[in-house]
């Protein structure tokens, strides 16, 4: 999963965790096959097991997406002949749409940041660049001084499985990142190995992804905003708001780096939920 997918180590635990399951169902059902043994029936036992628990269907069909790539891997190299999740049903899941922000919540967001704290203007240029440019969490520590092309309009994005694109960067997240770095990153003990990381945390590391959870957490709390948020929030808010503005839809596929056009389109239903419920509540034959 490291070598030939070049999964994160977050991926990677997952997958762990899912096989720790099969192997947990098998103890304890004293089952005593190994993982080469297995079959269809036992796997259907197990996913009712897990259902039983209280998993949800989401996490249920994780677990099974787990499972076929730790089978198909014992098939090529030539462990076992038949792999027992062919026909393995995955469980209904209903379609859970994003939280997303306005325009207004956004700006909010932005205008509670102290500027008068070394952290503001790196805070400042961090959600605008969460939400500008529409980065994972994990793209965004991960990027560095040399991916910056601002001359050309564009940022150089490292993305899942080390994949690269080119995302187009507003003049905003220009200003703010280029504050950040001339009046306020300059100034820093930068640790070795880190100099080329954009954002550091206060010992001239690069931040960790739990540190932009909890400054976001952390301005949500400072505007009283009740939608549970999180960094991911904002990928979801840029590429609704550029669906709602016509965007063309490849387009942002090649901005997000969504391998499959199937994952963009769930900011068409979320464009379209977003109409439903402004009609709902504007329309006049609506109020009463």
């Amino acid at each position: 999963m490291k070598i030939e997918k070049s999964l994160s180590e977050n991926s990677i635990l997952a997958y762990l965790r899912d096989y720790d399951k099969l192997m947990q169902y098998l103890e304890l059902t004293n089952n005593g096959k190994s993982p080469k043994e297995i079959e269809l029936l036992d796997l259907q036992e197990m996913i009712r097991w897990i259902s039983e628990m209280g998993i949800s269907a989401r996490s249920q069909a994780r677990i099974i997406s787990g499972l076929r790539n730790f089978f198909f891997f014992l098939i090529l190299e030539d462990e076992i002949e038949i792999d027992p999740t062919e026909l393995l049903d995955l469980p209904k899941i209903g379609k859970k749409l994003p939280e997303v922000l306005d325009k207004h919540e956004i700006d909010a967001l932005l205008g509670a940041i102290d500027l008068s704290k070394n952290e503001g203007h790196r805070n400042r240029a961090i959600i605008e660049t969460l939400y500008s440019c529409g980065l994972r969490v994990s793209e965004l520590i991960g990027l560095k001084i040399t991916n910056l092309y601002f001359d050309e309009g564009f940022i150089r994005v490292i993305g899942k499985g080390n994949k690269e694109r080119l995302v187009p960067v507003s003049p905003s997240v220009e200003k703010e990142v280029n504050l950040y770095r001339n009046h306020i990153r300059v100034h820093q003990d930068i640790k070795p190995g880190h100099e080329d990381i954009l954002f550091l945390n206060r010992r001239g590391k690069q931040l960790t992804r739990v540190m932009i959870f909890t400054i976001v957490k952390r301005l949500a709390e400072t505007i009283g905003l009740h939608k549970n948020i999180s960094p991911h929030t904002f990928r979801h808010s840029f590429a609704t708001h550029m669906v709602e503005n016509g965007a063309n839809l490849r387009a942002i596929q090649e901005m997000l780096g969504h391998e499959s056009i199937s994952t963009t389109e769930i900011y068409t239903h979320l464009s379209d939920d977003l109409l439903k419920e402004a009609i709902t509540t504007y329309h006049p034959r609506n109020q009463h």
